[in-house]
C-alpha cells in the first residue's frame, strides 16, 4: 500500500525542501515531465504525488513506470505538495533524485561528429542556464559546459528551463580557464562572443570544432577570458540595441553553426 503523509513536519517532507533549497544534494524534479524524463537518465529516490492526481491518467501511467523501477511513491496532501513544490502554483508530483554526475568526456562528441561546445561563463540566471542547455540539444550542439561563476544546471529552476535537456544532452561544470584550455585540448577553435568590436557572427567559420565563450547576463565575458580566446564575434543589431539575453544569443550562434553545417554537408 501507498504510504500517505499528511504533515508538513513530516521528516521526509523536510529532506525534500532540503533538496529543493539547496542545502542537501541532489536534483528537485517538479512536475510529471521532469519525473518521466528522469526517469530514464538519473536514479529516483522518492516520488511524491497530491492524493488528488493519483486517478490523473498521465500520472497513473508514470506512477506504473515508477513502481517497476522499485522507487518509493508517497501520497500526499495539498498542503504538503503545496510546502515542497517549488513553484507559484502547487504540481501533482514531484521527486528527488542523485545528481547526475558531469559528463566532461561526451562534451566534444564522438566521431564523425564536429564538437560544437557551448561555455557559459558566470552566467547567473538559472533560467538562462536551463535554456542555453535546452536550444544546445534543439540546435545539436555536442555539449555545454558551465563555467566560473554560473547557476547549477540541476538546481530546480535550471531543470524547468531545460525541459528536460540536461539528462540527454553532456553538461559539465568547469573553471572557465579550464573549459577553455580543455576545448582547445581537444582540437577546437575559441569562439568568444562580445558585444562590441568582434568580426560579424554571418562571418565566423562555425563549421570548424568550435567552443563559443557566452559572458554573464549584464557585463558579459570577462576581458581575462576573451583575451584567452582565439576568435571574436559580434551578433549584429540595429541600433540603439546594444545586447541581448545570454539565452537568446546562444540561440542564434548555435543554430548559425547548425546552418552553417548544413550547408556544407550539402556541398560534400
Amino acid at each position: 500500500m501507498m504510504k500517505r503523509i499528511t504533515s508538513r513536519q513530516n521528516p521526509l517532507v523536510a529532506s525534500v525542501r532540503a533538496v529543493a533549497r539547496g542545502s542537501e544534494p541532489g536534483m528537485f524534479l517538479d512536475g510529471p515531465h521532469l519525473v518521466a524524463e528522469a526517469a530514464s537518465h538519473a536514479t529516483i529516490r522518492q516520488v511524491l504525488v497530491a492524493a488528488e492526481a493519483l486517478e490523473d491518467v498521465e500520472i497513473k501511467a508514470l506512477l506504473a513506470r515508477l513502481l517497476r523501477q522499485d522507487i518509493e511513491i508517497v501520497s500526499v496532501t495539498a498542503s504538503v505538495m503545496a510546502a515542497v513544490t517549488s513553484v507559484s502554483s502547487s504540481s501533482t508530483i514531484v521527486a528527488v533524485a542523485d545528481r547526475i554526475p558531469d559528463r566532461d568526456d561526451a562534451i566534444y562528441g564522438e566521431p564523425p561528429s564536429i564538437p560544437l561546445v557551448a561555455i557559459a561563463c558566470d552566467v547567473q540566471d538559472p533560467g538562462n542556464i536551463g535554456a542555453i542547455i535546452r536550444v544546445a540539444e534543439a540546435s545539436g550542439a555536442t555539449g555545454v559546459v558551465i563555467a566560473g561563476h554560473s547557476a547549477d544546471p540541476f538546481g530546480p529552476k535550471a531543470l524547468r528551463g531545460s525541459m528536460g535537456s540536461a539528462f540527454r544532452v553532456p553538461v559539465a561544470t568547469s573553471q572557465s580557464g579550464d573549459a577553455i584550455r580543455a576545448a582547445r585540448a581537444r582540437g577546437c577553435i575559441v569562439q568568444a562572443a562580445v558585444a562590441h568590436e568582434g568580426r560579424s557572427l554571418f562571418d565566423v567559420d562555425l563549421t570548424r570544432p568550435s567552443a563559443i565563450l557566452l559572458g554573464s547576463e549584464g557585463a558579459g565575458l570577462r576581458p581575462a577570458l576573451t583575451d584567452l580566446a582565439d576568435e571574436r564575434f559580434t551578433i549584429p543589431m540595429h541600433p540603439p540595441v546594444e545586447s541581448l539575453n545570454v539565452a537568446v544569443a546562444a540561440a542564434l550562434v548555435l543554430y548559425e553553426a547548425r546552418r552553417q553545417r548544413q550547408n556544407a554537408a550539402r556541398r560534400t
